[in-house]
């Protein structure tokens, strides 16, 4: 299957349950209810899915390079185990005073999906569960979508999304809705 549309996820509380004290091993890393089975319906509906984290948690001290492929790798796994591929993860090591263009809010790294992807990110559904995660994907021409797991709901109180900003309970509504609208029939003229 050529897989045509793209679609930009946060890692932790929108795919993986979050910590304030970081994901900082493979055991840490649980899954969300629904998330990878989620994603598996993307991919069967033809979209790629790209992981865009910040992981300062490297720049912290607090766990390696390994470590954090440890987890992603068994992201992977778990994602496969449920039909769902996962593209590619790109991530920012840095920690907020390094003043890299990577690190969410900024949006380096999205901007580096599209090179890669050679793609435009116009429309690009940008799916995070805070303000930081969707001032990138606006600023990157995304269509910000605001999950209510992990930071998604203090998020939510304190305000400020970028204009045009969809709030959903978790990653498998936004799928409902994304998919919803691929199905509907394009009106008559």
């Amino acid at each position: 299957m050529v897989r045509s549309k793209l679609i930009i996820l946060d890692r932790d509380g929108v795919i993986n349950h979050d910590s304030d004290a970081f994901i900082k091993s493979t055991d840490e890393w649980i899954p969300i209810p629904g998330s990878l089975e989620a994603i598996a319906r993307l991919n069967q509906a033809g979209y790629r899915v790209v992981v865009a984290t910040n992981q300062s948690g490297i720049a912290r001290g607090l766990f390696s390079i390994l470590t954090l492929n440890a987890i992603h790798q068994k992201m992977h796994l778990a994602a496969k185990l449920v039909g769902a591929d996962i593209d590619a993860v790109f991530f920012c090591p840095h920690a907020a005073d390094d003043n890299c263009a990577c690190r969410k809010p900024k949006a380096g790294m999205l901007l580096d999906i599209a090179k890669r992807f050679d793609v435009s990110l116009k429309g690009v559904p940008n799916v995070g569960d805070s303000l930081r995660d969707l001032q990138a994907g606006f600023l990157a021409g995304c269509a910000p979508y605001l999950v209510l797991t992990g930071k998604g709901e203090a998020t939510q109180a304190k305000g400020g999304l970028p204009p045009g900003t969809k709030v959903h309970a978790d990653l498998a509504a936004v799928v409902d809705l994304l998919l919803k609208k691929r199905a509907e029939p394009a009106p008559s003229v």
